[in-house]
């Protein structure tokens, strides 16, 4: 019985790592910034390009552990739709925001992230500690980037 279990806690791990990482991976490759973004005014502050993979790796890993910690705990929770809820905001954005060249339709869509992601660090701060520290750092990069949306938005 241990063994399974622990094959079945590989397992779920193992898939919501392919999912979240493999996922951030295609939408990335599928929507990247093109011309149109190169051509944008950007404000002061926007990070090179080369800073938005390795920070994302970062970030999807953290993402994929909160989801798996919160599906092995109670998968039909609230907490868990809105981990999924999430996943999906974030997958959303990159195509609003560079295939279909909405920085402010963009910018709704990343608020209403930010929104989810605190919702889930709130709700999971007692009973996961470590789902909801683990979204902390994405709290902080997606704040972020709602500033640099609104900025783009503003500055085109």
């Amino acid at each position: 019985m241990g063994d399974k279990t622990q094959m079945s806690k590989l397992a779920t791990r193992l898939a919501f790592l392919l999912l979240v990482i493999g996922g951030g991976i295609t939408v990335g490759i599928l929507t990247g910034p093109g011309e149109w973004y190169a051509n944008l005014n950007k404000p002061a502050f926007n990070p090179p390009n080369w800073i938005f993979g390795p920070v994302w790796t970062v970030l999807y890993v953290l993402i994929a552990l909160a989801g798996w910690r919160t599906f092995e705990n109670n998968r039909p929770s609230l907490e868990m739709k809105i981990w999924w809820v999430q996943l999906g905001l974030n997958f959303v954005w990159s195509p609003v925001f560079f295939v279909l060249h909405q920085p402010w339709v963009a910018l709704g869509v990343i608020v209403l992230l930010l929104t989810t992601i605190i919702i889930f660090i709130r709700r999971n701060w007692v009973a996961d500690r470590v789902s909801a520290v683990a979204f902390i750092p994405y709290f902080l990069w997606v704040g972020f980037a709602s500033i640099l949306n609104l900025s783009v938005a503003v500055l085109n």
